[in-house]
């Protein structure tokens, strides 16, 4: 079993939990979102780097919290989808919100899955909460499980005046 980080301790615990009750979206709401704070759309980003995949792929989202972006995907015509999520709670919670996919409480240093079992793994928004000497063990098991593509994608903050991240 992988050692707990501090930073695993905080997302599965209540931060964790109430970061999932704020996050369920629908399609809709997560592209406004991503229109908001990055200035395209989640649905145009996913368009854009997988809109040439064939659909029968399978892949894996590392992170995966309630599946928001499994409801864009399957949008798409993507059916073989798989996630991996830290906190047990939001894993649940997706089995109510997304379908067909399935979810599993896990972690990104500890991937419960063969090598290369999945043409795709990505992860959004999750590298950026680890500790800069965790993220080498994240990153080698997401290399590992995947046969051909992994798709990463941080939101990046600009620190202000004092040191502190605006948001967090």
């Amino acid at each position: 079993m992988t050692r707990e980080t501090p930073q695993m301790k905080v997302w599965s615990g209540e931060f964790g939990k109430s970061y999932t009750d704020r996050s369920v979206l629908t399609p809709d709401q997560l592209d406004a979102l991503y229109q908001q704070r990055l200035g395209v759309g989640r649905r145009a980003m996913n368009q854009e780097f997988l809109g040439g995949l064939p659909r029968d792929k399978r892949i894996l989202e590392v992170g995966s919290n309630v599946g928001n972006q499994f409801l864009c995907l399957q949008e798409m015509g993507f059916r073989r989808l798989y996630g991996v999520e830290l906190q047990r709670y939001a894993v649940e919670l997706s089995k109510q919100h997304v379908r067909n996919v399935d979810i599993l409480q896990g972690s990104a240093f500890d991937l419960p899955f063969k090598d290369g079992f999945f043409d795709l793994v990505y992860t959004s928004g999750v590298l950026v909460h680890l500790a800069p000497a965790d993220i080498g063990g994240a990153l080698r098991e997401i290399y590992r499980c995947s046969r051909r593509y992994i798709w990463g994608m941080e939101l990046l903050r600009a620190p202000v005046p004092g040191g502190r991240v605006p948001g967090a």
